[in-house]
């Protein structure tokens, strides 16, 4: 048994039983794929896969029981990996961070500023994606840390730890008649809104709201971009409704807002690890750089949980 013959089953998985796409993942051919597999299934005297002559189709039901196994050790083999070199590198190496873009500029830049300062060494990564883009990063092991507001909770096999609280705020364009009144849901349905695509930065709270006062909100425009929106808003499109962080009065100068927490209700951002993943100390600096609450030892403490305990 080896490692390679591991990874060829998970990938097999991971590629939707695409033995072409397994070989192109792996750096190898399509024979040699088949190979490992058929090795593999020969030493554990059972099938793991579902066959369609030379097709692969699905997993047996001894496959199925197996994986998870198949999945532990080869992230235990990371582990190890990462351990080692954390003795031989302990200032530098690489932090793959994936955010949504309100994270990423937002949030972020000044803890990935503390960062660099601190370990110029380290080579950072920055992804961008949707929360569920986000999760499916840290899954597959492309991302260290994961963070956004949607999704992240969701996983069985991530830890998610609240980092910070926030609201929306309601953007118009000075002058606009919500500036005049008090700001609610019945004034703000009288006009053409323009806020994120669903899924992304508290939209789900944002669409509850309204339903909940039995409202049909005038939507007209969605992005993921808070940046986006305030470009919409600026050009009169309608009114924006942004998260928090994202209105900045000394650059937002042709805009103005209003604090729209008392109708949407607070928000929490996530951080997420994978379950069971070996963090080098570089990434609980840069993790307590971005969220203090979160010292090392909480999210160690978090990662040996189980599932369903943190």
């Amino acid at each position: 048994m080896n490692f390679q013959q591991l990874r060829s089953v998970r990938e097999a998985v991971r590629r939707g039983f695409n033995l072409t796409e397994v070989a192109h993942s792996l750096h190898t051919s399509q024979p040699g794929v088949s190979r490992q597999i058929r090795e593999l299934e020969e030493e554990l005297g059972i099938e793991l896969f579902v066959r369609a002559g030379k097709r692969l189709t699905g997993l047996t039901e001894p496959g199925g029981h197996v994986l998870p196994i198949i999945e532990r050790m080869l992230l235990e083999s990371s582990n190890l990996r990462q351990a080692g070199q954390e003795f031989v590198a302990r200032q530098s190496g690489l932090l793959s961070v994936a955010a949504t873009h309100s994270q990423a500029r937002y949030a972020l830049p000044v803890a990935v500023q503390e960062f660099r300062g601190r370990f110029p060494d380290v080579k950072l990564h920055l992804h961008q994606g949707s929360p569920k883009q986000i999760a499916q990063m840290l899954l597959d092991g492309d991302a260290d840390v994961g963070i956004a507001t949607e999704a992240l909770g969701d996983y069985a096999q991530l830890v998610a730890l609240p980092c910070y609280r926030w609201t929306h705020s309601v953007i118009v364009p000075p002058g606009h008649a919500l500036l005049d009144g008090p700001l609610t849901l019945e004034a703000l349905a009288r006009h053409p809104l323009i806020t994120y695509d669903n899924g992304f930065t508290g939209r789900n709270r944002i669409d509850h709201a309204f339903e909940s006062q039995g409202l049909a909100p005038h939507i007209v425009l969605t992005a993921m971009d808070a940046d986006v929106i305030k470009t919409y808003v600026q050009l009169g499109m309608g009114v924006g409704i942004v998260a928090g962080i994202a209105y900045e009065a000394e650059r937002d100068t042709q805009l103005r807002a209003l604090d729209a927490g008392p109708l949407f209700g607070i928000n929490h951002t996530k951080l997420a690890v994978r379950r069971g993943s070996y963090l080098r100390g570089y990434v609980h600096a840069f993790i307590e750089s971005f969220a203090p609450t979160l010292t090392r030892e909480v999210v160690e403490q978090a990662l040996a949980s189980e599932a369903g305990d943190d």
